[in-house]
């Protein structure tokens, strides 16, 4: 099983999204600094993830959640959420 997700820095206004088959030990990774891109923008809180049935599946999602409509829907919900 993958899943899409979005997590938001708490400190600056960004939001990554990426895919992971464990969303935990993914966000354990981005709070730690293991990611070189979002290392600067630490620490985060997921905002957004959603289960997909395949990885292909997965890849489509995350590339919509990266375009601009889809970043606009994620920065409503990290809005409401925080």
């Amino acid at each position: 099983m993958y899943y899409v997700y979005a997590i938001s820095s708490l400190e600056r206004n960004y939001i990554y999204v990426g895919l992971t088959d464990n969303i935990e030990r993914r966000l354990s990774e981005h709070n730690s600094g293991k990611n070189k891109t979002t290392k600067p923008y630490s620490p985060f809180v997921v905002i957004y993830f959603e289960e997909c049935g395949s990885r292909v599946e997965a890849r489509i999602r995350e590339k919509y959640f990266k375009s601009g409509i889809g970043k606009e829907k994620l920065r409503i919900i990290r809005d409401n959420y925080l």
